[in-house]
């Protein structure tokens, strides 16, 4: 009898873990492709991680995403960083390489920006300022995408400020850091604004910040997509500005991972968006 291909594994790790979107994601995007693979999301403890990293490629799992809590510790647990996890310090996407070695990458920030490129194409980095609220994991990818593309200078301010200078410390002087309570100064001249905190998400407190600097025609954006439409985005829109809400982001993080695992560049266009949304 030959031996059958083994059928490629990806999926999802977390604690918890129920709530993702991903594998709504990457199952559509499987049925859409009519690749043979499934994605499978795992509840996996901090306790466990090392032992089911050593474990999912003997299964048959050709990479994973990684979530909450993991995002951090992972880096210690890979073989192979790339220059841009390294600097965001947290991985979001494995592979695990025919040669035993897992390869960690971050597509946060290129998820960031792709969401952007596709939503507000008029947006150009040379425009102005950015103004970022927050200055956790995320905040940390879109900062280094934000550099990366040529933004001249990011305003950010975080509840705890010692956060944002430490941000600021890591990733170089084009950071300006504002305290929280005048946030809302950072938003005059701004041609772009970051929400990354998780404030306005469902169950969460509001973003409780003023807005009447907001520039007419600038663009907001949220990372928070439950709900699509932010109390932030809500305001910003009634102000004039151009909205993105966070899905996007969500969807093109995801592309880079699921091309690699199953050597088929998916297309993230609104029936992608339908799928999930429906989830």
């Amino acid at each position: 009898m030959t031996d059958l291909p083994r059928i490629p594994l990806a999926g999802v790790i977390g604690h918890p873990i129920a709530h993702s979107r991903s594998p709504a994601l990457h199952g559509f995007w499987l049925k859409r492709y009519g690749i043979k693979g499934h994605y499978i999301p795992m509840d996996i403890t901090p306790a466990d991680l090392a032992e089911a990293l050593k474990m999912l490629p003997k299964l048959g799992f050709v990479g994973i995403n990684v979530t909450i809590p993991h995002k951090e510790t992972i880096l210690k647990l890979a073989d192979v960083v790339t220059d841009r996890a390294a600097l965001i310090g947290a991985a979001n996407t494995l592979i695990f390489r025919k040669d035993g070695k897992i390869h960690a990458d971050n597509t946060d920030g290129a998820g960031f920006m792709a969401n952007l490129r596709q939503h507000a194409p008029h947006w150009q980095p040379a425009d102005g300022p950015v103004a970022l609220f927050g200055a956790g994991g995320a905040a940390r990818a879109v900062i280094a995408a934000l550099i990366e593309v040529g933004v001249p200078e990011i305003r950010i301010a975080n509840r705890t400020r010692l956060r944002a200078e430490v941000l600021r410390s890591d990733l170089g002087a084009k950071l300006v850091v504002y305290d929280w309570v005048h946030a809302g100064d950072m938003l005059e001249g701004a041609a772009l604004v970051i929400n990354s905190t998780s404030l306005g998400m469902t169950g969460k407190p509001d973003l409780r910040l003023p807005l009447h600097a907001l520039e007419r025609g600038a663009v907001a954006t949220d990372l928070v997509y439950t709900p699509l439409m932010t109390p932030f985005l809500t305001e910003a829109k009634s102000r004039g500005a151009h909205i993105v809400d966070g899905l996007g982001m969500l969807l093109h993080q995801a592309a880079p991972g699921f091309e690699r695992w199953f050597n088929h560049r998916p297309e993230v266009d609104d029936a992608t968006r339908a799928a999930v949304l429906g989830a």
